[in-house]
């Protein structure tokens, strides 16, 4: 799961693409004005942006150089109609990482954002594995000790979060910022009631949880118990 905002002032095209996207289980913040989209990816974090190019308020290339240049690292697809050579180099001027013409097809929209979130930490695997346990993104199973456990969205989506950054610790406004909507009213206790949901469901009796609560700090999954 990514967390990635799309900004794309056709409705049409932008719901196509974040019905692709959330197929593949990613979190989708959908905006169609520039302005409005510029603001949310300097605000919050997210694993990738896919702008268009014409948008109203501020134009996605704008968006895109303007991100750079405060120090925006998050990889940026731009989306465009645009297909001649000097509006590509414009586009890779401007700092985005890839850049898709209009039509495309969803199937290499879909390749392309794959690419991307490699880049940042290397190639993610569909399936992870931590002490017993494993998640397999593409089947949307979870297997503990070899018996498969049934998980809602959320959990599923919190779970694979923590697996895929093994003995890091994160706070609840980290978990809250990646995993949850940007502009969700969710709160701490939404993050607290599901972890406590995901224990009951995944641990082991007489085992230690797979999530520790470090004290005065977060949550983390020890790699090693």
């Amino acid at each position: 799961m990514a967390k990635i905002l799309l900004v794309e002032d056709d409705p049409t095209v932008a719901q196509a693409v974040v019905d692709a996207l959330e197929f593949e289980r990613h979190l989708v913040e959908c905006f169609f004005d520039g302005s409005e989209g510029y603001e949310r990816l300097t605000a919050f974090q997210y694993d990738l942006a896919v702008l268009d190019w014409g948008l109203p308020g501020k134009l996605g290339v704008d968006i895109c150089r303007d991100y750079r240049a405060r120090g925006g690292k998050t990889p940026i697809l731009m989306l465009t109609g645009k297909g001649e050579i000097e509006s590509k180099l414009e586009g890779f001027d401007s700092g985005a990482d890839d850049y898709l013409a209009k039509p495309f097809n969803l199937r290499e929209l879909l390749a392309r954002v794959k690419a991307l979130l490699r880049r940042p930490e290397g190639v993610q695997s569909d399936v992870i594995h931590v002490r017993g346990y494993e998640l397999n993104t593409k089947l949307g199973k979870v297997m503990v000790h070899g018996r498969e456990v049934a998980l809602l969205a959320k959990e599923m989506a919190l779970l694979e979060f923590l697996m895929r950054h093994q003995d890091r610790i994160f706070n609840v406004d980290d978990l809250l910022d990646r995993v949850w909507q940007s502009d969700s009213e969710s709160s701490e206790d939404a993050v607290r009631q599901c972890v406590t949901r995901l224990r009951k469901k995944i641990d082991v009796e007489g085992q230690p949880s797979l999530i520790t609560t470090v004290k005065g700090m977060g949550y983390k999954i020890d790699s090693k118990g």
